[in-house]
């Protein structure tokens, strides 16, 4: 679960959004849509921690991971596609550095010995084990083909880029999901391929999209950002568009 209290952004003198009150719930696939500029990606930067609000605060309850689609080409270059598809859980990829620093030590103690035992059995309670062949399902299920799995990502395309990072944000199934333009680089197969994915995901997940039948096939809550509002419509975009045109039509009336 995702809280917002009171929410509000300013750049300079203007108003993105103010008063921003709501809770993100697993289970539900929540759209947010609007007019270019109106502060979609700036509200998921702020919920990510990205970015402080000028306002107001997000919470989320205790324990829950946030997951993100990064859109830094660049940040995992020094990686290889493997790891940074796993850094994508980060107390499991912590638990596996240390782990191998600990074992790759010359003066292994016996006080090494009780932390590695600690670590290990962390490792097995959120399944490690299958951790590679997790990542390596996910890359695969969006093209990254096999014999790219072990290269480094400095030597992908950007296209290539993309996919692996959006593999790295749904990595370990995440309670909380942010997705900006996730289609972005993807052909029909294997947006077809997250279609699936997400409409079977079981916990919350936040969506930007400008593909249209895209956000119809995964959301069932949209939040229409204008007028430095956020305002609750219930159902696909389809459905917001009724809804909204009637409430249009009798604001002008």
């Amino acid at each position: 679960m995702i809280q917002l209290s009171d929410l509000a952004i300013q750049f300079g003198g203007r108003t993105l959004f103010q008063d921003v009150n709501m809770q993100f719930l697993p289970g539900n696939c929540y759209g947010i849509i609007g007019a270019n500029g109106a502060g979609k990606s700036t509200l998921l930067r702020i919920i990510s921690g990205e970015l402080d609000p000028t306002k107001g605060m997000v919470s989320m309850a205790p324990g829950e991971r946030l997951s993100v689609l990064s859109q830094d080409h660049f940040a995992f270059d020094h990686l290889s596609v493997m790891d940074t598809v796993l850094t994508g859980h980060t107390v499991l990829w912590d638990i596996m550095q240390e782990k191998d620093a600990l074992y790759a030590k010359p003066d292994f103690s016996d006080e090494d010995g009780i932390r590695a035992a600690e670590l290990e059995e962390k490792f097995a309670e959120m399944e490690g084990w299958n951790a590679e062949s997790d990542a390596a399902q996910l890359l695969s299920g969006l093209g990254i083909k096999e014999a790219f799995h072990y290269q480094m990502m400095g030597d992908l395309s950007n296209k290539q880029k993309v996919r692996v990072l959006l593999a790295r944000a749904l990595f370990g199934k995440p309670d909380n999901l942010l997705l900006d333009e996730p289609t972005n680089y993807l052909d029909v197969q294997h947006i077809d391929w997250l279609k699936r994915y997400l409409q079977e995901y079981e916990n919350a997940f936040i969506l930007i999209s400008h593909d249209i039948p895209f956000l119809n096939s995964v959301i069932n809550l949209i939040y229409h950002m204008e007028n430095q509002r956020l305002d609750r419509y219930v159902g696909d975009y389809d459905k917001f568009q009724e809804v909204y045109a009637v409430k249009k039509s009798q604001l002008e009336a």
